[in-house]
């Protein structure tokens, strides 16, 4: 009668210290990636443009979502008075790369966790159910693998773009939410892997073998497993999804009543910035697009390297 009261007592302690051993986990990899000075050179650059960010109404010379940010000095160069000179309505470009920059980075983290949450509800179902459950959701998968991401982003923009007017956020939610539903197939893949091999181990087995659901196993065992792996790919898809929000909005299908880079760089097109040679008009707001992507793609591949033992062993 002691062993079965044994096991259950050693599972009960168990799940009580895997909080704790979460925590720990968090603080190794928060250490291993102070180790890579390019992912803590990323870390950097996405913290100053998170500042800007959140700064913009305080440090920006005007607010160029304002009517009166309008001014007749039009594709002014830069001077002591606009820092990167104005616009072809008379803004600010510095204020509009600022106030971009909230936009373009709510857009990208925002699609990027709408993306990983379907994507891991897909893969976490396909990959511990199996059966029939697996068959149909990988043949979904496999659907939004082949057809091509940016056209079908494109096209969904278009058609719901005049019944977001009326949404809280109006096209900057329509971005979120399509980038976000069509950008999920990779995520669900990778989870679906990293589940597969995380419930054929012995501590699953004897969960279940002890009496505990499906719910718990996933709560207490799958999840856990799955989140470093998750944080990692997530990371990625933000700089994904910042490229999109861009392209979107330089092909006309971002809003207009709000800058982002991206509408930064539809209007510049527009007013024929480059063969006028004003080149603050173009290079702030793409130069601020590419640093940006760079940095997330740095940090997740150093996260990816920390949380995936292949790859450790092939950079040691």
């Amino acid at each position: 009668m002691s062993a079965p009261g044994t096991s259950i007592d050693r599972l009960i302690a168990q799940e009580r210290s895997r909080p704790a051993r979460m925590a720990a986990s968090l603080r190794r990899t928060a250490r291993d990636l102070r180790g890579s000075r390019a992912g803590m050179l990323g870390v950097a650059v996405l913290v100053l443009f998170g500042l800007l960010a959140l700064l913009a109404p305080v440090i920006a010379p005007q607010d160029p979502n304002a009517s009166t940010s309008f001014s007749p000095e039009i594709m002014l160069a830069p001077s002591s008075d606009h820092w990167l000179g104005t616009d072809a309505n008379g803004r600010d470009v510095l204020s509009l790369v600022l106030y971009g920059a909230r936009i373009s980075l709510l857009v990208g983290l925002s699609a990027a966790l709408v993306s990983s949450i379907i994507g891991a509800l897909v893969g976490i179902c396909a990959g511990y159910f199996g059966g029939w459950t697996d068959r149909l959701l990988t043949a979904i998968d496999d659907w939004f693998l082949v057809i091509p991401f940016l056209p079908l982003a494109i096209v969904l923009a278009a058609l719901l773009g005049e019944r977001a007017q009326d949404w809280p956020l109006g096209q900057v939610s329509l971005l979120i939410l399509v980038i976000g539903a069509t950008g999920w197939a990779g995520t669900s893949r990778i989870v679906r892997s990293q589940v597969l091999s995380v419930k054929e181990r012995a501590y699953v087995e004897r969960a279940r073998a002890l009496g505990a659901r499906s719910p718990h196993v996933l709560r207490r065992h799958i999840l856990p497993n799955v989140l470093p792996v998750l944080f990692a790919n997530t990371v990625l898809i933000v700089a994904v999804s910042i490229l999109t929000e861009s392209t979107l909005s330089f092909l006309g299908l971002g809003d207009p009543t709000r800058a982002s880079w991206g509408t930064m760089l539809d209007e510049a097109n527009e007013a024929g910035a480059m063969a006028q040679g004003a080149w603050w008009y173009f290079l702030p707001p793409g130069g601020c697009i590419l640093a940006v992507v760079l940095s997330f793609t740095v940090v997740g591949y150093a996260l990816e390297e920390l949380v995936n033992p292949a790859l450790r062993k092939r950079r040691a």
